[in-house]
């Protein structure tokens, strides 16, 4: 997406502008991530809702969700995305390419063997999954294959402690699976509030999602049925029997097939090497955006649509616009979302702020209570020498839609106090954002 939103502004400039990929238009978050995932998240969204309300007038007795039935619905989505979003590209003059590209000096690239040439590159290629390197890693399927199972399995083993296990976890469980989630950290989801993410787990574990941290996996081999995976669980050597073994340990930039280093540009694990203003810093004809990038921001489509922008203004202007991180929220779509926007408690402590913790259970409060919610609470950093909130922290129901406001406040430096001056529609989860603070 941030390749596409660059095309688009620079053929709004009248450039001549292509854009390539080897994998159908539309990028990770439209096909094979955020989109989709939240698309089968609604399905295990409404099992939920149904098992909380148990007792309290709902009957979710034989309330089960119909897996091919939602893949089909996930699909009615993803299907027209590559089609579409090229008839628009090239409604706005864009050349839409084809094929895998690699450079074959600073200003060339090859597609699959015909030659190209441009005064400006973007490298916004995405992520891959994180190479693992033990024995039997081939029989791991990535969070693309998982999105396109045409049946969900009994028993689930989730690698890694982010992003994608614990949302794909929380699917798996409501929708009849076992899944264990092995992470090797002390605390999986290591960018989020550590008090906060224990509430997670433990919620997690109710929904019968069972989580075990300091454990690596050794070795995964085929069983009669299913997998036999061999980890170590601090120092104690343990097997998981299971019917699938998801990757969800993390990914990396996608860069090792454009043969940068004839391009002249420096690039390592984390991306290319760029200035703030986002162009490579060995090839000024190229420029990087996204997971691409070896820049501060964090690897979020959001992020990566409007570094694409920035970067796009940058060649057609020639400026050295620096963008603008502040206030970029990030989620976790479990059930319930984990939501944060800016720092840290212990970054803050570390950085010398003097901050005024602000920390609510929310879990017995009227949002919740409607809806049966047991797990939720906030943590809101305030800086007390200028009444500015400089990171918040959030677990609940509708949170993700809440910590848009905060990240809203803390990009136009409002005070607590005059967000507290707001008067939200009630009831409502925004309305609770007065008490929070």
């Amino acid at each position: 997406m941030a390749g596409v939103a660059a095309a688009n502004k620079c053929a709004a400039q009248g450039w001549q502008v292509a854009i390539v990929d080897v994998l159908p238009y539309g990028g990770t978050c439209a096909l094979r991530g955020c989109d989709p995932k939240k698309i089968l998240r609604r399905g295990a969204e409404i099992i939920d809702s149904a098992r909380l309300m148990h007792g309290k007038g709902i009957d979710d007795t034989a309330l089960s969700i119909n897996w091919s039935d939602l893949m089909k619905h996930k699909r009615g989505f993803t299907d027209p995305v590559p089609q579409n979003l090229e008839r628009d590209l090239a409604s706005r003059g864009v050349d839409t390419l084809h094929g895998r590209a690699r450079f074959t000096d600073k200003t060339r690239v090859e597609i699959d063997g015909a030659p190209f040439e441009a005064g400006h590159f973007l490298i916004a290629s995405g992520a891959r999954p994180r190479p693992l390197d033990f024995p039997g890693h081939e029989h791991l399927i990535d969070s693309t294959d998982f999105l396109d199972l045409e049946a969900l399995p009994a028993r689930t083993l989730f690698v890694g402690g982010g992003f994608i296990s614990f949302e794909f976890a929380h699917i798996s469980a409501r929708a009849g699976s076992t899944p264990v989630i092995i992470d090797r950290g002390l605390r999986p989801l290591k960018g989020f509030d550590p008090d906060l993410v224990d509430l997670l787990i433990g919620r997690s574990m109710e929904a019968g999602i069972d989580v075990r941290t300091s454990t690596t996996i050794t070795a995964v081999e085929k069983a009669e049925t299913g997998y036999r995976v061999s980890v170590d669980r601090s120092g104690i050597p343990e097997t998981i029997e299971c019917d699938l073994v998801v990757h969800g340990a993390g990914r990396s930039p996608d860069l090792s097939g454009l043969d940068l280093d004839a391009a002249g540009v420096d690039w390592g694990k984390h991306g290319v090497s760029v200035a703030g203003h986002l162009q490579s810093a060995t090839n000024p004809a190229v420029y990087a955006a996204g997971d691409s990038a070896a820049s501060p921001g964090m690897p979020l489509t959001p992020v990566a649509v409007f570094e694409g922008k920035v970067a796009a203004s940058n060649m057609v202007k020639g400026t050295t616009t620096v963008p603008d991180y502040t206030g970029v929220p990030t989620a976790v779509f479990t059930i319930p979302e984990l939501a944060r926007v800016g720092l840290l408690e212990q970054e803050a402590r570390d950085r010398g702020i003097d901050i005024d913790v602000r920390y609510n259970d929310t879990s017995g409060w009227y949002s919740n209570y409607r809806i049966g919610e047991t797990s939720a609470a906030a943590k809101i950093l305030v800086d007390r020498s200028n009444d500015q909130i400089v990171g918040a922290h959030l677990l609940g129901p509708e949170y993700a839609e809440l910590i848009n406001l905060i990240g809203l406040a803390m990009k136009l430096g409002l005070t607590t106090r005059q967000l507290k001056s707001m008067t939200a529609a009630y009831p409502t989860v925004g309305s609770d954002l007065g008490s929070m603070l």
